[in-house]
């Protein structure tokens, strides 16, 4: 199948960190389909030789195993070619549509990895070129918008010119392997659906944690803080796989219905709420690696007095029958003590013990995202038995677990996030990508928050760098009798 995919922002951080690895781990399993070309868009004065010898450049600094050869590349830059646009100058669109017309492609992929703000004019200028076809897909990056009111501004434009089924609303999450088996964990089989619900489950943590701090990124991260960067799209999306109802069928507007349901069934926020369950904090000078590493007001591009927060952790609860009164807790932060990424269902323990034990845990299942990518069943078995005692009261019950890696099960076989993700751009599935009323719903969730700190005085909490978080956010879960994963 013929394409072209433009990368609108072809020089950039994204482009060469991200998209340009992913598109060419595709091309080496085979899976990129065949008479495709790659068009990087910029503003730099670059033919396609000079780009291509940038882009080899750039992959000096990706992970050994995802770096070419210098064959292989070979091959791969054949399919680069590049295009000097100015994206605010409506003349420089005849360019791209002068290289698209040179020959008849199924199918064309505008990607736009630019700044949001240029989101509504490149959509605009794409159509004064005629670019607006139905065989034009639109990719948008996060964050789309920064409020309610912009993100709809945007999917009003964006709508004008292309059909929602044209529309891609990427978040690079859902195309995680590890969210691709919690589907399928779901709603492939039969053991855990009759336990997914409130009689059975505790409470359902869910983390997304980073050790790094904004590196160079502090600028970008001042506009954007935690919520708008994690919470509203990342976290947000990974609830709504792990709450959604089964779908009626795996068809993309079967699975988008049932997470908006969720996003609608949401908890709405109170003024009392706001105060207690949610948790913003910021990190300042601490240990990071056995390094000591500055404070978020110490990095460059960020305001000495700046109030942005880089840690935030939230209670809610989801008004509907299946998980009425089960509390769902969000946390994910910068700078904390280490990285990762996972969902932790706790189960409730059973009503009437007749074992000793010498633990009171629980049964739960975690679900890891990064840096490790499986599952871990956590369960009670019998221990060592008691010889001074008799009868069933001797036996000794013990915490043990099945883990299951992912990565060592199925190795090589597996597919980076962004890599299926532009596989399934090019083959139009929308499964894995964000309808705009689901993203309206969830901008329509967290704008309290945002409107609450806004007029808060008291700023975000400090934690220091290197460790978990502000107390507060252990204090919080608390309040129910629970604690964080690595706490328990």
């Amino acid at each position: 199948m013929s394409f072209d995919l433009v990368l609108f922002g072809g020089t950039g951080d994204l482009a060469w960190r991200k998209l340009m690895p992913a598109l060419f781990q595709a091309f080496r399993h085979g899976t990129l389909p065949e008479g495709g070309r790659i068009i990087g868009v910029g503003r730099e004065d670059l033919g396609n030789e000079k780009y291509r010898s940038l882009i080899q450049a750039r992959f000096d600094n990706v992970d050994l195993a995802k770096r070419p050869s210098s064959e292989e590349f070979g091959r791969f830059a054949a399919l680069l070619e590049f295009v000097q646009m100015d994206l605010s100058k409506p003349d420089d669109y005849g360019k791209l549509a002068a290289k698209l017309h040179e020959r008849d492609t199924k199918t064309v992929v505008m990607y736009v990895a630019t700044a949001p703000a240029l989101f509504t004019t490149v959509c605009e200028q794409l159509a004064a070129a005629g670019l607006n076809t139905p065989k034009t897909r639109v990719v948008l990056e996060k964050p789309l918008g920064h409020d309610l009111a912009s993100n709809r501004a945007i999917n009003h434009t964006v709508r004008k010119f292309f059909e929602e089924k044209q529309v891609f609303r990427i978040d690079h999450y859902l195309g995680k392997p590890a969210v691709q088996n919690l589907f399928a964990l779901r709603f492939g089989n039969a053991l855990f659906e009759p336990l997914w619900r409130r009689e059975h489950i505790a409470n359902i943590q869910i983390s997304i944690a980073e050790d790094l701090g904004v590196e160079s990124r502090g600028a970008f991260y001042e506009n954007t803080g935690a919520l708008r960067d994690m919470v509203q799209n990342h976290a947000l999306q990974l609830l709504c796989a792990i709450a959604m109802e089964p779908p009626i069928n795996s068809h993309a507007d079967a699975i988008r219905d049932e997470k908006l349901k969720v996003l609608r069934s949401l908890k709405p926020w109170t003024k009392e709420s706001l105060t207690h369950d949610v948790i913003r904090g910021q990190y300042a000078a601490g240990t990071s690696g056995g390094q000591k590493v500055p404070g978020y007001r110490e990095e460059t591009g960020v305001s000495p007095s700046s109030n942005t927060e880089t840690f935030v952790a939230l209670r809610t609860e989801i008004s509907n029958w299946r998980w009425a009164g089960v509390p769902f807790y969000i946390r994910t932060g910068k700078r904390l003590a280490g990285r990762e990424g996972s969902i932790v269902v706790n189960f409730r323990a059973t009503p009437h013990a007749i074992f000793n034990s010498n633990t009171n845990v629980a049964n739960k299942l975690v679900i890891h995202l990064q840096p490790k990518d499986g599952l871990e069943l956590h369960l009670l078995a019998q221990g060592q038995a008691n010889r001074n005692v008799r009868g069933a009261a001797a036996q000794t019950l013990a915490p043990v677990q099945l883990d299951l890696d992912f990565d060592k099960r199925f190795g090589s076989e597996r597919v980076g996030a962004y890599e299926r993700l532009l596989l399934d751009v090019i083959d139009g599935r929308l499964n894995l990508f964000v309808r705009s009323d689901e993203q309206e719903e969830a901008w329509r969730w967290v704008e309290p928050m945002i409107d609450h700190w806004t007029n808060d005085p008291q700023g975000p909490r400090l934690y220091a760098a290197g460790t978990w978080g502000p107390s507060a956010s252990s204090a919080m879960i608390a309040r129910d009798g629970f604690c964080w994963s690595e706490e328990s």
